[in-house]
């Protein structure tokens, strides 16, 4: 009886010392993602009272990759890689000066026009705060690293508004196949706790409820494995594109500034002789498509390559936004080749399974889906974001996540080490199982049969 109490009385104690830990990491969170998205929007203001401000782009990026390199070089790139970095790697050591210098840096490349996102920053802010507030207590490795997972999942319940999605994002997105159980309750509370005062301090989530949703039938079940497989194929191409520019850009011996320069002038170019769309945020063109509008036939293509600029050259931001934009057209540009009279239901999905895929977060994607556009999108999101996530196979946007599991029994890869060591020229065995039908008048047999190559 003795061993009964004394267990429960240590689990009660364990909820009572997490619900705190995360309570304050959430308040943290969401002050400081309150800070960079009202300095976002403010900047953002000034910058739209000038004529072609995106004429300014080269001078932005210069300005943005300055600041990054002189007071907080890991602030560098596109905030997420480097918080899940520092998780596997340093226990979630994250320098608290990252904190101000991400908000600055990615404030003004965005502002300025650069193809980014506003969740990196915001889950490298709540990373660091956590951190930092670790530190003043003086914590242990494990529990500073379970912090640290909790202002992830805070700093993406707070930017988007979906706190139950931004928990789950924030523990499935370290490792491939695996969810950190012993994180979820605090990163649950610090999502839930971060959303709610950011709420408080004056930010307002705009959701858009998708336009009419279909019956699940068996046509509809076909077409939403079909987009599935449309939008892993566009997640692949997307992680091809940005790995491609960073590539690029690193090959060329040109001193950084002088690369944020011409990475600036390609964007200047893009917004005067293709379409401004493409530059910022691109809320305006995701809106429309949520609202049933068709979008330009390239816009899926030509937001991977304003993206991969921004980031290449030295930009400051997320990936999250511009794979909402990609997926959103993605799914747009499929209900259009296939005649789909549902625009906005198919653009909807087609944003929330890009996610999934490329950042292999199935899960997190499916219940974003509901807190945005309502639970009667359940069945159709979930099937697309899987197909997606299993489509894209041993590829990431975040090069540091830890494959944890084999996507497929017929490709076996070794586990437990980051996606970005991964070379799918050496995998130990690739062997595929499928059915040989024989067909008998009415009678149809199936037999197994396996082929190695």
């Amino acid at each position: 009886m003795n061993r009964k109490i004394v267990e429960q009385v240590t689990l009660l104690a364990s909820v009572i010392k997490w619900a705190s830990y995360a309570s304050i990491v959430g308040v943290l969170v969401g002050g400081g993602t309150t800070a960079f998205l009202k300095a976002l929007s403010w900047t953002s203001a000034q910058y739209g009272k000038v004529p072609d401000y995106y004429l300014l782009l080269p001078v932005t990026l210069v300005a943005s990759l300055l600041l990054v390199r002189t007071f907080a070089p890991d602030a560098a790139g596109h905030g997420t890689e480097k918080v899940i970095e520092a998780v596997h790697q340093r226990m979630g050591r994250i320098p608290l000066a990252v904190v101000p210098v991400k908000l600055a840096a990615t404030v003004i490349t965005l502002a300025g026009g650069g193809s980014a996102g506003k969740e990196g920053p915001c889950a490298q802010i709540g990373a660091g705060l956590a951190s930092g507030f670790a530190s003043l207590l003086r914590l242990n490795d494990v529990d500073r690293r379970k912090l640290v997972i909790c202002g992830i999942s805070a700093g993406f319940a707070t930017v988007f508004g979906t706190p139950i999605a931004g928990a789950l994002f924030g523990v499935e997105v370290l490792v491939l196949g695996q969810m950190l159980y012993d994180v979820l309750f605090p990163s649950f509370v610090a999502g839930i706790v971060g959303f709610h005062v950011a709420g408080m301090l004056g930010v307002s989530y705009p959701h858009p409820a998708a336009k009419i949703i279909p019956a699940v039938s068996g046509w509809t079940f076909t077409e939403m494995i079909l987009l599935g497989i449309w939008c892993g194929i566009a997640a692949l191409i997307f992680i091809e594109i940005m790995q491609l520019g960073h590539r690029l850009f690193a090959r060329l011996s040109w001193h950084p500034v002088v690369k944020a320069v011409f990475g600036g002038a390609l964007l200047v170019l893009i917004g005067r002789f293709i379409s401004q769309r493409y530059l910022g945020l691109g809320l305006d063109s995701i809106d429309a498509a949520l609202n049933g509008q068709v979008l330009p036939f390239g816009a899926t293509f030509m937001k991977m390559i304003a993206t991969s600029i921004t980031l290449g050259c030295g930009g400051s931001g997320g990936v999250v936004t511009p794979i909402f934009f990609i997926g959103t057209a993605a799914g747009n540009l499929f209900a259009s080749l296939f005649h789909e009279p549902l625009v906005a239901t198919f653009s909807a999905i087609g944003m929330v399974a890009l996610l999934a895929g490329a950042a292999n977060t199935p899960i997190a994607a499916s219940v974003m889906a509901m807190e945005l556009f309502g639970a009667g999108i359940a069945p159709h999101a979930a099937v697309a974001c899987m197909v997606s996530f299993l489509i894209v196979g041993y590829r990431s946007i975040y090069p540091s996540q830890i494959l944890g599991i084999q996507k497929s029994t017929s490709l076996k890869v070794e586990t437990g080490r980051p996606l970005g060591q991964f070379n799918p020229e050496k995998l130990q065995d690739l062997s595929i199982s499928f059915p040989t039908f024989v067909v008998k008048g009415a009678r149809v047999l199936g037999k197994g049969r396996k082929i190695r190559r």
